[in-house]
């Protein structure tokens, strides 16, 4: 009898077991994705125990997204083809904030009154995924800011036809500043993001530091940053002090500092491409966490699905077709422009038609900005080869592509609009780099 009872209890303890794995089943299969949060990203954490952890972590992160003007208040659903995720489906505008204010930096960086958007950059793909675009819009260039819902929901700001475009946070946050650069540029934003000091640090973290190439050493006192010529990789605090830098690259200008940025950012997205970061499970999760804590997201960005399908979207655009560019403008000027960026109506026009179009171009030579110049025995970019020579996809370092069909990748076949025919037409006057191009930052007066 009292074995009888101890098999029962022994059943009874195994029932249990089972009970509980099936109720584990029952979990959305969804909740693996919330583990790529916030990131570029090309795959599902494999792990099953790794993804049950780190969604958990991820969704209490994750906050409201921003109600921004005119993008919708549901993120784009995503194609699913059982455990994966396709590319995203066609091309895509986000535009992506850096602010000067932290609640939690207190006075490390200084004093701050008000919170500006000093870095702006708009990020175009095309919508066959060949080509992409990030212009980097100055902080001092001088646009019109239209009238901007406050974010407390207490009426709206007036409209102002001419001020530097890092007024606009503090005019209405984010939306404010996706409506000023909306109206500049003419392109529909679909996407934005806003991201802190502190987000910035955790991100360089996250990957594991990005190779920065200096020409000569780089001493500022403003922000901390000192760095010996030759290539260092940048992580944490010193990363932020080398974007952030001024007074210590350049001509001292912010225009300057747009070109060095330049320089770190396409070292970014090659260093992420070279070393499987956009396919490994903890370097995925990192980012995930760094960016759900650290950014605010438009409610039409604030899905992960809709982050990894543009990761699986961006991971295989040649890098000789990604370009990285300044808004055309020059200094110099009176007026409102006294001391301030004034446009330079004409090649922006351009630029943005080419953009819209979907049109990948060249740079001219000596783009480079004056923040930064060609590596050490890197050709200087020149006129585009024909298309019978060296293929798009695996371009000489710092040479221009060739004019010729892109080469198969393996990704999901984009099934959007499809894009117009891709030039390799060179659009002199800008300034900028693809991120096939090795360069260097200039220190100031260098």
């Amino acid at each position: 009898m009292n074995d009888l009872r101890d098999r029962s209890h022994r059943l009874n303890r195994v029932a249990g077991i089972a009970r509980h794995g099936r109720l584990r089943r029952h979990q959305p299969v969804g909740t693996a994705v919330k583990v790529l949060a916030g990131v570029v990203a090309v795959a599902l954490v494999s792990t099953a125990s790794v993804a049950a952890i780190a969604a958990k972590q991820v969704t209490d992160d994750f906050g409201e997204g921003v109600r921004i003007q005119g993008q919708s208040a549901v993120p784009r659903p995503q194609q699913q083809d059982g455990p994966t995720l396709s590319a995203f489906d066609g091309g895509f505008t986000m535009l992506v904030v850096g602010t000067d204010n932290d609640p939690e930096q207190g006075t490390q960086y200084g004093e701050r009154d008000a919170t500006l958007n000093d870095v702006n950059i708009l990020l175009h793909v095309s919508a066959d995924h060949t080509n992409a675009t990030a212009v980097s819009i100055p902080r001092d260039l001088v646009t019109p800011i239209p009238a901007c819902a406050k974010p407390d929901g207490s009426g709206s700001t007036p409209a102002m036809t001419a001020e530097p475009v890092n007024e606009a946070w503090g005019e209405g946050g984010l939306n404010c500043v996706v409506q000023t650069v909306q109206g500049l540029t003419g392109l529909d934003v679909q996407y934005s993001a806003a991201v802190s000091f502190n987000g910035v640090i955790e991100m360089s973290n996250a990957i594991g530091g990005v190779p920065v190439c200096v020409a000569s050493p780089i001493h500022d006192r403003y922000t901390g940053l000192d760095l010996p010529a030759g290539t260092t990789t940048l992580q944490g605090s010193q990363a932020l002090e080398f974007l952030r830098t001024r007074h210590g690259v350049g001509d001292g200008s912010d225009l300057g500092r747009i070109s060095s940025q330049q320089v770190f950012l396409s070292s970014l997205l090659r260093t992420v491409k070279a070393n499987s970061t956009l396919t490994s499970p903890t370097t995925l999760y990192k980012l995930a966490r760094a960016a759900a804590s650290n950014m605010q997201l438009s409610e039409s960005l604030n899905d992960p699905r809709t982050l990894v399908g543009m990761g699986r979207a961006l991971q295989d655009l040649p890098l000789d077709r990604v370009n990285f560019v300044q808004y055309p403008g020059t200094t110099g000027g009176t007026g409102v422009y006294e001391g301030k960026v004034q446009p330079t109506t004409e090649l922006a026009d351009e630029l943005f038609a080419r953009i819209k179009a979907d049109e990948s171009f060249s740079l001219g030579a000596g783009s480079t900005g004056i923040g930064s110049e060609s590596a050490p025995d890197t050709p200087t970019p020149a006129t585009p080869a024909p298309a019978t020579q060296t293929p798009a996809a695996q371009p000489p370092t710092g040479q221009t592509p060739a004019a010729s069909t892109p080469a198969a990748t393996g990704a999901p076949a984009a099934t959007g609009t499809p894009s117009a025919p891709a030039t390799t037409d060179t659009l002199d006057g800008l300034q900028g780099q693809s991120a096939a191009e090795q360069t260097c930052s200039k220190a100031f007066g260098s």
